[in-house]
């Protein structure tokens, strides 16, 4: 096994979809990827989305009991711990309410699901078998990661207490925008929820995925039954980003990032 990423980086992503066969023909067909079936038991798989050079992310079916409750598709966002346990307990301290775990994934390795302080679910994962992605910041492969948040100074007090991440303001058109560091590294970002936000959306991690046309790829995903939430715009000095939501409901974005 390659070496794990290190604390306070993002490793994995993660699709809970209401219609497993659905999701996983959506994204096969959006961005290219290969899948891999992973039997689990009792009929359920957990799927590995793939490109040529390894694991890009993974997939599985929403339990019933979720379903029923009409609980939405939704991705999720893995950072990197080297005590999963300790981050568990610490982030509890924090305010933080376990969801999850901590609990093994057996040849894998050792998570917790947690809601931060703000309502923002993510995961802490101390791989052992399996790191996270095999490939990250190329195309059709997660590139970022962005904290949507009302909250922006309790958000930044519990990561960067949790992970030592250090926040840094940002000023861009229109509004502020607060950059992420582990260490000298460049994780993430947060953005205020202002009043603009809808009150049904939840604080939540958004991830985005590369692309070399966020227009063409926002095309192509309605073609196969998505939605465009945000259209196509250009953030100054970044890229082209828009927001997509599968045919299954879950939110994802698109950014065709400058070179």
């Amino acid at each position: 096994m390659s070496e794990n990423y290190p604390q306070g980086h993002f490793c994995w992503t993660e699709l809970c979809s209401s219609d497993w066969q659905g999701g996983k023909t959506f994204y096969s067909d959006l961005f290219t990827w290969s899948a891999e079936d992973q039997p689990i038991g009792n009929g359920l798989y957990y799927t590995m989305l793939k490109k040529p050079q390894g694991d890009v992310a993974a997939m599985y079916q929403m339990p019933a009991d979720q379903h029923a409750q009409g609980v939405p598709s939704y991705w999720l966002s893995y950072i990197a711990v080297d005590d999963v346990d300790a981050m568990a307990d610490k982030a509890k301290s924090l305010g933080a309410t376990i969801v999850h775990g901590p609990h093994d994934v057996p040849e894998a390795g050792r998570m917790v699901l947690l809601c931060d302080p703000v309502g923002a679910m993510v995961a802490l994962w101390q791989g052992q078998g399996h790191k996270g992605a095999s490939v990250q910041n190329e195309v059709d492969t997660p590139c970022w990661f962005e904290l949507a948040t009302r909250d922006i100074e309790s958000s930044t007090s519990f990561y960067s207490e949790l992970l030592g991440w250090r926040a840094e303001l940002k000023a861009m058109e229109g509004m502020d925008y607060t950059l992420l560091k582990a260490g000298d590294t460049m994780v993430g970002g947060m953005v205020a929820m202002d009043e603009q936000w809808p009150d049904d959306i939840p604080p939540h991690w958004m991830i985005y995925f590369s692309v070399n046309d966020c227009d063409a790829q926002a095309e192509q995903a309605k073609k196969l039954g998505g939605e465009v939430c945000v259209q196509p715009m250009d953030v100054p000095e970044v890229g082209r980003f828009c927001v997509l939501t599968d045919p299954q409901g879950a939110v994802f974005s698109i950014i065709n990032l400058n070179q």
